[in-house]
């Protein structure tokens, strides 16, 4: 074991997150490398210094330029808004840095496109996160998928829809400003990410997407919101099978509707992270009289949970999903090699957003190029 300085960018919610997973990743997984909180950046001083005693870190600082050209930092996680992920990222694979960097890449196809060669010509270990993908229920659900336990794969149905700003009195926020934090931005990453996972790549996108509330009150009356609130866009995806993604920030009800459906030859799978410890499998095979899905709570059969807990159905939640994420931003580092999701997983991401938007504009159906 050896240890490695870690550096944080942002402090708020990922940030935290993050803090916390790369202080506890080391128990959790005997990882061979076990970091070590070396420093975190935040707004103004004031603010990096609280998180520096609230969560561990050795130092602080309010300049993320001296957080990367740290040599004590030996890896950069970033998680701060999008506007800052291209130019931290490019300057910690500048200095040889491994980068972890939260969704979305960055805030253009541009940005990712230019953060990706940055690394893969580098040879720098760079990932993107996306955590739910992560989750014990939907690794088996893609070892079910590749294994063709429900035959050939012919529709997908997946969403992230949530109810944060369904109330039109809701205030406007950095949320409601910049089509980068807009739902395509913020949510719609996620089940793009998934879709992608257990699809294969997508060929085309026909979509809509919308601002449902378009003002909001502000502190001077009422503000325009300059983003989307929800969108639906429906797929094809290269292996033939027909797909549809719904995101929505304004769905009543929603807390974490990280959700999809997978329809096969020979079965289906169903999965909902708001509840996330199960997933629901049908299997077209004897009289039709006993068929039904099963309802499979994970356990330590379904890696990573033993990791966390040897009790089948006690569970794992949103905490351990970036645990998990740390674990494999660090084996990735041993190894000297990046892991799923890579930058360029977060780039075809981006390039599916770019295509939904193009496609909600223009009022047409955008095929996707692929790289050769």
């Amino acid at each position: 074991m050896r240890e490695i300085g870690i550096g944080i960018v942002g402090g708020g919610y990922m940030g935290k997150a993050h803090a916390v997973a790369h202080s506890a990743v080391g128990a959790v997984f005997e990882t061979a490398l076990r970091p070590r909180l070396n420093m975190v950046c935040a707004t103004t001083d004031a603010r990096a210094e609280q998180y520096r005693a609230a969560y561990g870190f050795a130092r602080a600082t309010s300049d993320w330029r001296v957080l990367v050209d740290d040599p004590r930092v030996e890896a950069v996680v970033i998680a701060a808004p999008q506007a800052l992920h291209r130019e931290v990222a490019l300057a910690a694979i500048a200095r040889g840095k491994p980068v972890f960097c939260e969704k979305p890449l960055g805030e253009t196809v541009e940005d990712a496109t230019a953060m990706t060669e940055a690394a893969e010509s580098a040879g720098v270990v760079a990932m993107t996160g996306f955590n739910y993908v992560r989750t014990p229920a939907t690794q088996e659900a893609i070892r079910l998928v590749r294994s063709g336990a429900i035959g050939r794969v012919t529709w997908f149905r997946g969403e992230h829809t949530e109810d944060f700003l369904a109330d039109p009195e809701t205030p406007a926020n950095w949320r409601t400003r910049s089509r980068a934090n807009g739902t395509m931005g913020d949510l719609a990453a996620h089940p793009i990410n998934c879709a992608l996972a257990l699809m294969g790549p997508i060929e085309s996108v026909l979509a809509e997407i919308e601002t449902v509330h378009a003002t909001r009150p502000g502190p001077d009356g009422p503000e325009d919101v300059t983003n989307d609130d929800q969108a639906q866009m429906i797929l094809r995806f290269a292996n033939g099978a027909m797909g549809h993604l719904h995101a929505s920030r304004v769905a009543t009800g929603r807390k974490m509707g990280y959700a999809y459906e997978i329809h096969g030859t020979a079965g289906s799978i169903r999965f909902d992270q708001e509840d996330q410890n199960a997933l629901h499998l049908y299997r077209a095979e004897g009289p039709e009289a006993g068929r039904g899905f099963t309802k499979i709570l994970t356990g330590p059969a379904h890696p990573p949970y033993g990791a966390f807990c040897q009790g089948p159905g006690h569970g794992t939640g949103y905490q351990d999903q970036i645990i998990i994420e740390a674990r494999d931003f660090l084996a990735a580092i041993e190894a000297g090699a990046p892991r799923f999701p890579t930058f360029r997983d977060g780039l075809d991401v981006q390039r599916v957003v770019e295509a939904a938007w193009t496609s909600s504009d223009e009022h047409r159906r955008i095929t996707l190029t692929r790289d050769t």
